[in-house]
């Protein structure tokens, strides 16, 4: 099976979202969308969500899964303004119960925050299955750069979020609270075990120097051979050795204290205050180096 891939680019935070659609009818699912945030003002809007949406409608399709592939630090999810326009259910790892700890403890959450990842619909495990119509996507547990990261492996497609990137850019950073080197570069062959012309389709791209256009798709075949990480054969200790001294010399992203929050709940902003008003917590020295 191979199923029609669209993605969708934002310039804003260099992520791609997609729209995985059946080749024979209009069953399909999308992943890892984006809402637009504006730090410095607090605001929000639909820009990208509402282009997926136009195209979604446009070709007449029926959303069934709304799949996150982990919590992303980056840039807000849209998936409830998603799934109230559109429908379909949402879903990510299990282990966002993991994660749903570790950064409730950061933001200071008390215990009227769930952390049992109630606030999604569906909750993945290695080896579970899901139907987009009559085309089945696989579940692979990829840890590494979080504890909850997720490869859907549909038909002849594979979408590993930030787990890989394009060969000339590498692998994911695993310096965030429960990463792990040692875990990603499991993962890694996880997905290099893969038949070799299993399409890939990543979570973001840099434009990395030597390279004119942004790219997205890759194979399986080309992350062994060329990926500048781990490919052509990389022992896990090499690989581990580069992350960990490549982790200690980035920054956190500049999205990282919003999107944490409002992932974590599933897309959905914290809980409004007596009059309304939807606040973010901005932690001192929890998330710095």
């Amino acid at each position: 099976m191979t199923p029609h891939v669209t993605a969708f680019f934002d310039d804003a935070t260099n992520t791609v979202s997609y729209v995985v659609r059946y080749p024979n009818g209009q069953s399909a699912a999308i992943v890892d969308s984006v809402l637009d945030f504006d730090y410095a003002s607090g605001s929000t809007n639909t820009s990208s969500a509402d282009r997926v949406i136009e195209y979604t409608r446009e070709n007449d399709l029926r959303i069934d899964w709304i799949l996150e592939t982990h919590v992303h630090a980056d840039h807000l999810s849209a998936a409830p303004y998603l799934q109230e326009h559109l429908g379909g259910k949402i879903g990510i790892g299990a282990e966002i119960t993991t994660v749903q700890d570790t950064f409730g403890k950061v933001f200071n959450e008390g215990t009227e925050f769930q952390r049992d990842g109630s606030q999604f619909d569906r909750l993945f495990k290695e080896g579970d299955a899901f139907q987009i119509g009559q085309m089945r996507g696989d579940v692979l547990h990829t840890p590494g750069h979080t504890p909850a990261c997720l490869t859907y492996v549909i038909g002849d497609a594979a979408f590993v979020g930030d787990t890989l990137f394009m060969p000339d850019f590498g692998t994911a950073r695993c310096d965030f609270p429960g990463g792990s080197a040692e875990m990603l570069y499991d993962s890694v062959q996880k997905i290099l075990a893969l038949p070799d012309e299993t399409r890939i389709f990543v979570g973001h791209d840099y434009l990395p120097k030597g390279r004119d256009q942004f790219a997205w798709e890759t194979t399986v075949a080309e992350q062994k051979a060329a990926n500048i990480h781990i490919g052509g054969g990389k022992s896990r200790e090499d690989f581990v050795e580069m992350r960990e001294s490549r982790d200690a010399t980035l920054g956190m992203p500049k999205l990282i204290i919003p999107s944490l929050q409002v992932n974590m709940r599933a897309g959905h902003m914290p809980e409004p205050d007596t009059d309304g008003d939807v606040y973010l917590k901005v932690p001192v020295n929890k998330l710095g180096k």
